[in-house]
């Protein structure tokens, strides 16, 4: 079963599991498994990180045929905290897996460079940046980065994971004093969005020049200059998958050349 999802991470440490910590998982798990009266055990498409949001996120479970699939969404409404809801389940070919399958993930991360900062009631998911933000530099530095690249001047490192991924977007638009970085690739190793945002965001306020987050790229370890944005402007808002025949090869692909995928 497929299940479409989204979060406040205000409140939450993350999606994966932790012991004596709330996280997203911990909570749709538990009520799950009280609601169906079934052990629940989810896949997700991109762990992300605490304090992180979410309004496409997906994830998959194995449950018993006799499980109302159409009405669970209504069922989990009555059950879950406010902060997390599921938006849609369905029924999906056994070869799908919401982490191994996906094609690509898609985040934005927003900004405002406002003299007040950020709006009462957006301030829980935009960074209210102190300093005026040049769009034009952000997107002239962003367009550096993209394609196949070594992106681990950017990522904490995970035993046995790779930092090689294929940044497919990274632009920026300015709506009035709000900025948004659309930010797209095939996967993402841990912290790498919020890292990319942050080195992009010195050159915005003209700390840096535009070609140096791409020559950090030249580097064998996470640079020390490169500071990770804050967890609250990111946002996981789409996840792409192809047509259902395609799916077992593309998780065969996936496993066989990718670390854990997340934000």
């Amino acid at each position: 079963m497929r299940l479409d999802l989204g979060y406040d991470g205000t409140e939450f440490s993350g999606w994966a599991r932790q012991p004596g910590r709330r996280t997203v998982c911990g909570v749709l798990e538990d009520t799950m498994s009280t609601v169906l009266r079934e052990d629940v055990s989810l896949t997700v498409a991109g762990r992300t990180d605490a304090g992180v949001h979410a309004s496409g996120q997906v994830a998959h479970a194995d449950l018993p045929a006799s499980v109302d699939v159409a009405g669970l969404p209504r069922r989990l409404a009555r059950a879950l905290p406010t902060d997390v809801r599921v938006f849609s389940a369905r029924v999906v070919p056994a070869e799908f897996d919401a982490r191994f399958a996906a094609l690509r993930r898609h985040y934005e991360y927003r900004v405002t460079d406002a003299p007040f900062g950020a709006s009462p009631l957006r301030r829980l998911d935009t960074l209210a940046w102190p300093r005026p933000l040049d769009v034009d530099a952000l997107n002239a530095a962003s367009e550096l980065l993209l394609g196949e690249r070594d992106f681990c001047a950017f990522c904490k490192r995970r035993e046995g994971a790779t930092t090689i991924r294929e940044l497919q977007r990274l632009s920026w638009e300015r709506d009035g004093a709000v900025l948004t970085a659309f930010v797209s690739a095939d996967a993402f190793c841990h912290s790498m969005v919020r890292s990319l945002v942050g080195a992009l965001l010195a050159v915005g306020e003209g700390r840096k020049p535009v070609t140096w987050p791409a020559s950090l790229l030249s580097l064998s370890s996470r640079s020390s200059e490169v500071t990770v944005a804050p967890p609250h402007g990111l946002s996981l808002v789409r996840v792409d998958y192809p047509e259902d025949s395609e799916l077992a090869a593309r998780a065969l692909v996936t496993r066989n050349v990718r670390g854990a995928p997340t934000s």
